[in-house]
């Protein structure tokens, strides 16, 4: 078996050493280019086309969110994931959009960074539990998934909002009543939510709320 490709881009390059330093000891990896900004990953992507890119935000000329976006709409084999200082529900809900892999805290340990990198090489999504908790507004969760945050982290605030009341048992008219909407409002929602989650009846939206943490 072939050893994976592995790109790091940050611009400190503290954080690349690191980064290099225990990845390399990993049999199954060979990290094959370092860039600093973001028109570098850019380039060094077309050129060396890495199996997995671990993407910095911050960084001077191009940020960081715009070069996964660049490499991920010419590569999208290219597995991205971020690695950044910031927790923000939506700069994390916008990257997904972006197609991004996964993204996990600057603080994250050794084996999350692996634990990673071969999620997304599993075509899987991968994102740390600090990740997973400031998206689902929770302090701790304990029966959610990255593939589940994935989802959740397509929809709206709205349908989220939706998705909870459904989920606790209110009919439509209660779930108006309480967002202040019309019923037929409501229903839209729903009716997109299901086809959003590929799930055909009430039943299925309950089941998701309470597999992807977003309930208890």
């Amino acid at each position: 078996m072939s050893q994976k490709r592995i790109l790091l881009v940050d611009d400190h390059q503290l954080i690349i050493d690191g980064l290099r330093g225990f990845i390399e000891m990993e049999p199954d990896y060979k990290v094959v280019g370092e860039a600093n900004n973001g028109n570098e990953a850019i380039r060094l992507a077309e050129i060396l086309q890495p199996d997995v890119i671990l993407m910095d935000i911050e960084m001077p000329e191009v940020s960081g969110i715009q070069a996964s976006e660049e490499i991920k709409r010419t590569h999208s084999q290219i597995k991205v994931i971020i690695i950044s200082m910031h927790q923000e529900k939506e700069l994390i809900k916008k990257l997904v959009e972006r197609g991004i892999d996964g993204y996990l805290l600057k603080n994250s340990s050794k084996e999350d960074v692996l634990s990673a990198i071969q999620t997304v090489l599993e075509d899987q999504p991968y994102f740390s539990q600090d990740v997973t908790d400031s998206l689902l507004n929770k302090s701790k969760t304990t029966n959610s998934n990255s593939a589940d945050v994935a989802t959740l982290a397509s929809l709206t605030e709205r349908e989220i909002e939706i998705l909870k009341l459904v989920a606790e048992g209110l009919t439509n008219k209660e779930i108006g009543d309480h967002l202040f909407i019309s019923h037929r409002t409501v229903d839209t929602h729903r009716t997109n939510l299901m086809k959003k989650l590929d799930i055909c009846n009430v039943a299925g939206l309950i089941r998701f709320a309470y597999k992807s943490g977003l309930i208890q």
